[in-house]
């Protein structure tokens, strides 16, 4: 189940999405933000109904 998730990003303050795969758990991993292009760490957890937990987007 694909989530979209809105944010700002940790190096240009714009608000960006993302598409979230809630289906495979907690995540971990780097994307690129789509204004700036830097590198930013995406992490978050899945609660046991599949809802987005702590979701953290931290520059790398």
């Amino acid at each position: 189940m694909l989530e979209e998730h809105y944010f700002q990003c940790p190096y240009c303050w714009e608000e960006i999405s993302m598409l979230l795969d809630l289906s495979s758990g907690a995540q971990s991993y780097v994307e690129d933000c789509e204004v700036c292009c830097n590198p930013i760490t995406v992490s978050y957890e899945i609660d046991e109904d599949g809802l987005l937990m702590n979701f953290q987007a931290d520059a790398n």
